[in-house]
């Protein structure tokens, strides 16, 4: 059954992007290339490699290291945005 958002209804755009997110830092892709998406109910296709990178780079980011399966990716993809760092909270 697929994940439900709070309200109870389904999000399969939300919930695909965190997968593939979850499944490309985990190995589960082995050197990926691009990242097309698709709707069929709309009859479009879109390529969302650099929009995928940049969520990579923020997890990467927040992790402190980018998996070397996953470093040819991120430079191909490299459009100059910039990531913002987690900065240390001390309490």
């Amino acid at each position: 059954m697929p994940p439900l958002s709070t309200k109870g209804t389904f999000k399969p755009q939300q919930t695909a992007s965190h997968l593939l997110i979850r499944h490309l830092l985990e190995g589960q892709c082995n050197n990926p290339v691009r990242v097309v998406a698709f709707n069929t109910d709309e009859g479009w296709s879109r390529d969302v490699s650099d929009d995928v990178a940049d969520e990579l780079r923020e997890r990467c980011a927040q992790r402190g290291a980018v998996p070397d399966f996953l470093l040819d990716f991120l430079e191909a993809h490299d459009n100059g945005r910039p990531i913002q760092l987690p900065l240390p909270i001390a309490i």
